[in-house]
């Protein structure tokens, strides 16, 4: 056992094995969450935070919905009326389309795939410090993007709510969520290796 602990740390040692390493233990990571965030939901039905949950999503989904609308507005100059958090606008068909900022709409999933992926995954707790707050605040911008997103692309192509909703800014969110990722593992994971490395080296060397 401890050979084989050996060799793979000599193998995630060696440049050309850390990115194989480092996706597998990402998309473990990523998946283990949905896996366990889908059971508590939907067999558990949030036990035993329940109550605590219902209120966030609440909170939540009305922090959305003001962003999206504020953003229309004030950015995109979109004529449009609310009905509680609906978003109702005119498409170029002459008919109107409209888009619920429900509760499942909300960051909170995404919140806590980030929070877990980060928690775990190795690097400097110094920076995960801010890091982690920072990718909060970049994963609700992007919310807000997908549900302006969606409302503008509703206006010319107004049957394809399920293309935008379920697609296009869906797979959106993963790739934020990847490339913040990304940039974590090679400018502060894999950065204070090769410092600790050259670090061991020097003592090394000094010792002799």
């Amino acid at each position: 056992m401890t050979l084989n602990k050996q060799k793979i740390k000599e193998l995630y040692a060696d440049k050309r094995y850390q990115t194989y390493f480092d996706v597998g233990l990402f998309l473990v990571l990523i998946f283990s969450f949905h896996f366990i965030y889908t059971f508590w939901n939907e067999r558990l039905d949030y036990w035993p935070l329940k109550g605590a949950v219902d209120k966030l999503f609440a909170w939540a989904s009305t922090l959305l919905f003001d962003q999206s609308t504020w953003t229309l507005e004030h950015i995109f100059s979109m004529d449009f009326f609310t009905n509680n958090r609906t978003i109702v606008f005119l498409n170029n068909e002459g008919t109107y389309s409209s888009v619920t900022v429900a509760p499942e709409c909300t960051s909170l999933k995404q919140w806590m795939h980030w929070l877990f992926l980060m928690l775990i995954f190795p690097g400097p707790w110094k920076h995960k410090a801010w890091y982690i707050p920072l990718g909060l605040v970049i994963i609700e911008f992007t919310n807000v993007v997908r549900i302006v997103g969606i409302c503008l692309f509703l206006r010319p192509y107004p049957h394809d709510f399920a293309l935008a909703h379920d697609i296009i800014f869906k797979i959106m969110f993963y790739v934020v969520i990847f490339l913040m990722w990304a940039i974590w593992n090679d400018r502060f994971h894999h950065t204070k290796t090769v410092i600790s490395t050259g670090a061991k080296r020097n003592g090394e060397i000094s010792d002799n």
